[in-house]
């Protein structure tokens, strides 16, 4: 175990959070990290990243790589996205998976902090054109728990994909529960 997991480890124990892991977690994969409800789950989701061993990847949106963040946030992981406009995400995330001999990217299905009507497609089309898993990942503010929950090779029939992710998330919350969205693809 490296310091640094060593390190997110005790500052999760010391804040009362509980680790979770899957007994068999694939080397690639799209991580769905929900419910996102809060700025206080970027640095509880990289503490339980780290904690879990490896080097966070995700998305964000392009406005939080600005500046003197920038550095900051690709040094943690970060891939900026502009959500305004098509720019390819997909496709170069897709291209990503064959250039690694281990690569987890974490998103954000809802895009945002705030209620949506569902999740946006982006994370369903990455896994299925990279034939890769989705990893079901959570912080469940009122259980104290942050990690990963579900492993699930989607079958391209989306209604039952999003069933099965929807049973994985069953009864896990965010910190601000009203602005949870419900888990179905939005077109």
């Amino acid at each position: 175990m490296t310091f640094s997991q060593r390190l997110a480890r005790g500052v999760l124990w010391l804040c009362g959070w509980k680790l979770l892991d899957l007994v068999e977690r694939p080397k690639k994969a799209v991580v769905v990290a929900y419910p996102h409800t809060s700025n206080w789950d970027f640095p509880w989701a990289v503490l339980g990243l780290m904690a879990l061993g490896f080097t966070p990847r995700w998305a964000g949106k392009d406005t939080m790589f600005k500046g003197w963040r920038g550095p900051l946030m690709r040094a943690l992981g970060g891939i900026a996205v502009n959500r305004r406009e098509r720019t390819g995400f997909v496709g170069r995330m897709v291209e990503e998976f064959p250039r690694h001999d281990e690569f987890l990217v974490t998103i954000a299905p809802e895009g945002t902090r705030k209620l949506t009507k569902g999740w946006k497609s982006g994370f369903y089309r990455i896994a299925i054109d990279a034939k890769v898993p989705v990893v079901a990942a959570t912080i469940d503010y009122p259980k104290r728990e942050v990690g990963f929950i579900a492993n699930v090779t989607l079958s391209g029939d989306e209604a039952a994909d999003m069933a099965i992710l929807a049973q994985a998330y069953g009864g896990r919350r965010g910190h601000t529960d009203r602005n949870t969205s419900p888990i179905q693809l939005i077109k």
